[in-house]
């Protein structure tokens, strides 16, 4: 599996150039951070309305 990987970035730096993929590498990280960041907001927010009740 991580061959794979391996040839998919490679192929990636060829098609965009380095900073292309870099660029498109850490996007990626930053929406699954945000993706995140909002599961975690949207369950803060549903515990504090039931821990009123």
């Amino acid at each position: 599996m991580p061959i794979i990987l391996f040839l998919v970035l490679v192929a990636l730096v060829a098609t965009f150039g380095f900073w292309g993929t870099l660029k498109a590498i850490i996007g990626a990280a930053g929406v699954i951070i945000l993706l995140v960041f909002l599961v975690v907001a949207a369950l803060a927010i549903l515990g504090a309305l039931l821990f009123r009740r």
